[in-house]
């Protein structure tokens, strides 16, 4: 028996917004790979370049935008550094922190990284945000 809160178009609504999520996370996971980095190492360089400004580059808070441990983050900060993509320093008054910064190879493979995904958004964004809309229009009604 179905909850009375929650019907088939609902769940169809969030199926529907899931697959075209999963789509475009495919299309980038496969644009990581065709340029030779991992996805996650894709997505640290991002989180590197795109935080706030307000936000200090340390594996700590990078770990805590990425949602993974702050030993993950070691680890793909090690791959990227040995392919020259990115590099650490030391934060002169606390040793204990790095500073995570873009190398300008990385600053360049995340630009084409990045115009490769801006143009599959605009190819895809309609269906996506109608597919949020469907989503938001289904719980609104609760």
């Amino acid at each position: 028996m179905v909850a009375p809160d929650f019907a088939d178009p609902d769940y169809r609504a969030l199926a529907d917004f899931r697959y075209h999520l999963r789509k475009f996370l495919a299309f980038s996971e496969q644009s990581a790979r065709a340029v030779g980095i991992e996805p996650r190492q894709h997505q640290l360089l991002l989180a590197i370049r795109g935080l706030p400004e307000n936000l200090e580059p340390t594996v700590q808070v990078l770990a805590e935008r990425l949602q993974l441990r702050h030993h993950t983050v070691v680890e793909l900060l090690d791959r990227l550094e040995a392919a020259g993509f990115a590099r650490r320093t030391r934060d002169p008054d606390d040793r204990r922190r790095a500073r995570v910064a873009i190398t300008a190879r990385g600053a360049e493979l995340l630009r084409k990284l990045s115009l490769s995904h801006r143009e599959e958004l605009r190819m895809t964004a309609p269906a996506l945000v109608a597919s949020l809309g469907r989503v938001l229009r289904t719980s609104a009604r609760k």
